[in-house]
């Protein structure tokens, strides 16, 4: 348990902990007794930069977790397939075991990042319709932007499932900004993934988290203060665990509900 120290095992599993499937930068999977379940842990550690930055957030395991809980079921309530089944407690979450697609599946609304540094857009340039953009997911290679061409070549989607997840990502983008804007928030731009189940149909995989969306504060209007995202441990701007945390505070009220 060295690498993941931070896990705290809670009643529903078994002790010892069994042994972990998978870690990645922001969580841990571990299997259950049924093949086509897993639990998935979400951890406060913090990455940036292809994880050249590293750090940990406070109650960022909890808070993404509870977060991506509630949006993967307004997105189910919306037709949208999820891996999600169930979240144990507030930091685990239950989903189904599917074989990820090594695609980042990238949505922007407005000009943020990467985009403005490789193409010299200004920073907000609103994007009509929103770009979609494909990245391949392999650290070694920091995650390319992918070409259709490119796309075709590697092989890892066929033509069909990649206008599949550009459809899904679309229709995610539309109800994301609708209900973000509802909590005074702006959804600049966002990664997704997506993953295979066995009958080969594609479900949303991954999280849906301040990790994951860049998104600016609409009742600031100061270029840094209305960062409430990951941004804010890239450029060092402080205040990390506060966005998180207000993130969460405004879409839970805006559902009616509590963490």
């Amino acid at each position: 348990m060295s690498e993941s120290s931070s896990v705290v095992k809670p009643d529903f599993l078994p002790d010892p902990l069994p042994e972990k499937q998978y870690e990645g930068k922001a969580k841990v999977l571990y299997p259950t007794d049924d093949p086509a379940v897993l639990l998935s842990f979400f951890k406060d550690d913090a990455t940036a930069f292809n994880a050249l930055k590293r750090g940990s957030i406070s109650r960022k395991g909890e808070i993404n977790c509870t977060l991506s809980t509630h949006l993967f079921q307004l997105l189910e309530r919306e037709g949208v397939a999820t891996h999600w089944i169930d979240s144990p407690a507030v930091d685990w979450m239950r989903v189904k075991a599917v074989e990820i697609i090594p695609l980042e599946v990238v949505v922007r609304n407005l000009a943020a990042g990467s985009l403005c540094k490789q193409t010299g857009l200004a920073l907000g340039t609103v994007l009509e319709p929103p770009l979609v953009e494909f990245f391949y997911k392999d650290d070694a290679l920091g995650d390319p932007l992918l070409t259709p061409d490119r796309l075709r070549l590697l092989k890892v989607a066929s033509d069909a499932e990649v206008e599949t997840l550009r459809s899904m990502a679309l229709t995610i983008n539309r109800i994301l900004c609708e209900f973000f804007a509802s909590c005074d928030l702006t959804l600049v731009d966002f990664k997704l993934e997506f993953g295979r189940e066995r009958s080969g149909a594609i479900v949303l995989a991954d999280e849906i988290s301040p990790d994951t969306c860049r998104l600016w504060d609409r009742r600031e209007t100061d270029p840094e203060r209305r960062v409430m995202d990951k941004d804010r441990f890239r450029q060092d701007l402080g205040n990390v665990a506060a966005a998180y945390e207000e993130v969460l505070h405004r879409v839970l009220a805006v559902l009616g509900t509590s963490a």
